[in-house]
């Protein structure tokens, strides 16, 4: 049932922002609402984008989606945060942007450690919202993006008929943090139904390639027989390819990529990794857009009075789509990417 009326919420959200951005006028004359949303907007409105690990070309879909999103309503927007997995600076560029009172702000839920920041800016009046990530325990309006347990589930299928139910496989990923331990969990439930997979060990990436290269090399030398590598993030697949490489087990021992790096892309032409679980990664930051605007402007009350009865607007969730990168696949992907580079961020 909430799976229904948040389809149905998300479907009002698009009809209502069809129609407004759809419209030909955005004031009656007097500088006042004509009754669409388009005329509601305010242009000077900003919403700002918190993420950290912004080195990633993973991100790049992410922001260049965020800026043409943007350019879409006519409102600013802004990317800001670390480098690296500084989950310190991160709540740092977090409570930088409640001070600038935008108009909405989208994290990525990457650590618990963000939740108090969160609610400071919905306390504050600031919508927010999760993407990537999510923050659970935290006070936003929504989660958009995937559904991290079902990346590794449905992955784990995937990988487990391609393999004909047999193998010897190690996983790596990013012990500690909840996102990647979801993934996690769904690969391994997923081997669970397959008698003749074995999970034989773990790599901890860091999302890091020389961690990750290290890792894997490590598992290979301790489990000759190992026959394949799954991976909850890209640079997991990144190592495990180059620890393969290195020790001339080609076309030996398989590896599933995590994400849509250009990188992971390549390998998948030459041969090198098998495939990849790819995001929609470009619409979470259309959805997440989406969700500010219709939380600020949108009227669809569900209620008489919707803040009297303490009722709750906004979708709790908005899972974006899973796909297979594959040999067949792969140079749509890799023409996007180099769309997705010439992002503003």
């Amino acid at each position: 049932m909430k799976k229904i009326l948040s389809m149905i919420l998300v479907i009002c959200m698009v009809i209502g922002l069809a129609a407004g951005c759809n419209s030909t006028e955005t004031s009656n004359g007097s500088g006042e609402s004509d009754g669409t949303l388009a005329s509601r907007i305010n242009p000077d409105d900003e919403y700002i984008a918190v993420c950290c690990l912004n080195n990633l070309e993973y991100f790049n879909a992410h922001k260049y989606g965020w800026e043409k999103t943007g350019e879409m309503f006519g409102v600013k927007t802004s990317w800001v945060g670390p480098t690296d997995d500084d989950v310190s600076a991160m709540v740092s560029a977090m409570d930088s942007a409640v001070a600038k009172n935008p108009a909405g702000i989208v994290i990525w839920g990457y650590d618990p450690a963000l939740e108090a920041s969160i609610n400071n800016a919905i306390e504050a009046g600031i919508n927010v919202v999760t993407f990537v990530g999510d923050v659970e325990g935290s006070d936003r309006l929504s989660y958009i993006g995937s559904s991290q347990y079902d990346l590794g589930y449905d992955g784990g299928k995937l990988y487990a008929e391609s393999i004909g139910g047999k193998g010897k496989i190690a996983i790596m990923t990013l012990p500690g943090n909840t996102m990647f331990e979801e993934r996690q969990a769904g690969y391994e439930d997923a081997f669970a139904e397959y008698p003749d997979i074995e999970v034989v060990a773990y790599g901890d990436t860091k999302a890091d390639t020389v961690t990750a290269i290290s890792a894997a090399t490590d598992i290979i030398n301790s489990n000759p027989d190992l026959t394949g590598f799954v991976c909850t993030d890209s640079t997991g697949a990144a190592g495990a390819s180059t620890a393969i490489q290195e020790a001339n087990k080609v076309g030996e021992i398989e590896v599933l990529g995590m994400d849509r790096n250009s990188d992971i892309l390549n390998q998948i032409k030459e041969g090198t990794i098998t495939a990849s679980i790819v995001q929609n990664d470009v619409s979470m930051s259309y959805w997440a857009m989406v969700t500010l605007i219709s939380a600020n402007y949108a009227d669809l009350p569900l209620t008489g009075d919707d803040e009297a009865a303490g009722v709750k607007i906004s979708p709790n969730n908005i899972f974006t789509s899973v796909n297979l990168v594959t040999a067949e696949t792969v140079d749509y992907y890799l023409e996007a990417n180099e769309t997705y580079a010439t992002n503003g961020f």
